[in-house]
């Protein structure tokens, strides 16, 4: 049974007004200007992992509160509601702000879709989910008809993937325990032991992941992965350059290399996350790294039946993905719309230029000028930019 998302309601939150049953495929390209509402996207995947953790409040308090998080403010919006349709599942949930600025829930209601609709209320008046309490309460599922999925685990698989901070002083170029190697963390801080542990027990996945990082670094030969000697329970990254056998440590890697040995490990892990969220993976990459970059994406997409959810602001990694596969985000009056563009209405434009061309020439919007509906959707014709 998929756990993919299919359809996405989100309404309130931040510049979202209104976002109302969006269809999610297997591979979602959002482009757009700054401030546009793409991080507000991934931001609200965010905001979910915690929620269903029973860490809504903390979440929330660091975002600047409910208000904060409410689109244009109290006074303008006066709940936020989220809908997730996945598989056979669904997950709905309102919040409402209160006086002192926090959120507490005025529905979440968990969805059964197997043979008919079955709508389970978890409550209301609850600063926190229940969703965690209900899965951990013997046999608090055997209420739902037809033995309903486990939506708490579903949800709790979803990862947002944020290899930003690759500065000397990051975790991941720092020593970690060993035996935190489960699961690959959002900011890959766990890196070295990860790939420790997918050495030893998948061999394949694990040749995949060094021979990408050899064509996207051709110095690069082999990762050195070893216990710390003096500390048998701590690793560091560490790796060999070709024709050496002399062990470099992490921090004599690029922002960009290991930024790109993170991404390669996420998307050739041997069990990745059925839906998978990228912001901005671009950051520091060489073009051909891109070129890479783009292929790992549809190969994870395509191949292996997951699902990618994909922040940029490059141009030339949009080049690696079709018109269907974007989804362009813009900004009105303080509000974020998302539009899927579709190859009919580009086809013309699409025999003289790249996707990435045809968006910095302003032909498929999401660019900071744009206040206008874009050129193509008026007559198809070609114009000068």
């Amino acid at each position: 049974m998929s756990e993919t998302i299919q359809k996405l309601t989100i309404e309130g939150f931040k510049s979202i007004r209104k976002l109302e049953d969006f269809e999610l495929r297997s591979l979602n390209v959002l482009i757009g200007a700054n401030g546009a509402g793409k991080s507000n996207f991934v931001s609200f995947f965010r905001l979910l992992r915690e929620l269903i953790e029973q860490r809504l409040q903390v979440a929330v308090a660091t975002e600047g509160g409910a208000d904060a998080c409410l689109y244009l403010g109290p006074k303008i919006t006066q709940r936020f509601v989220a809908k997730l349709y996945f598989g056979y599942k669904g997950y709905e949930f309102a919040l409402v702000p209160t006086i002192d600025n926090r959120f507490v829930f005025a529905e979440e209601t968990i969805i059964s879709r197997v043979n008919r609709i079955t709508r389970t209320s978890l409550g209301s008046g609850n600063l926190e989910s229940k969703l965690r309490v209900y899965k951990e309460e013997p046999g608090a599922w055997d209420a739902w008809q037809d033995g309903a999925p486990n939506v708490f685990d579903a949800i709790s698989s979803w990862v947002v993937y944020h290899f930003h901070d690759t500065s000397l002083t990051a975790s991941v170029r720092r020593q970690r325990p060993l035996n935190d190697n489960v699961v690959l963390r959002p900011s890959a801080e766990n890196l070295a032991a990860f790939l420790y542990r997918i050495r030893d027990t998948n061999s394949t996945a694990y040749t995949q992941i060094r021979d990408v990082v050899r064509l996207a670094a051709p110095f690069f030969d082999d990762f050195r992965l070893r216990p710390v000697p003096t500390s048998p329970d701590m690793i560091q990254l560490e790796w060999q350059q070709k024709d050496s056998d002399y062990p470099f440590l992490a921090n004599q890697l690029s922002d960009g290399t290991l930024r790109f040995i993170c991404l390669a490990t996420a998307l050739l892990q041997p069990q990745p996350p059925p839906t998978i969220l990228f912001d901005e993976p671009e950051l520091g990459l060489h073009p051909y790294a891109l070129t890479l970059l783009g292929n790992l994406f549809r190969l994870v997409a395509q191949r292996q039946g997951k699902q990618i959810i994909i922040s940029t602001q490059s141009a030339p990694l949009l080049n690696e993905f079709a018109p269907e596969d974007v989804i362009v985000v813009e900004r009105h009056l303080g509000e974020s719309t998302f539009r899927r563009l579709e190859s009919a209405q580009l086809s013309e434009w699409l025999q003289d230029y790249t996707l990435g061309e045809l968006w910095q020439k302003n032909v498929l919007g999401g660019r900071p000028s744009d206040e206008r509906t874009p050129e193509f959707a008026s007559d198809g014709g070609k114009h000068d930019s």
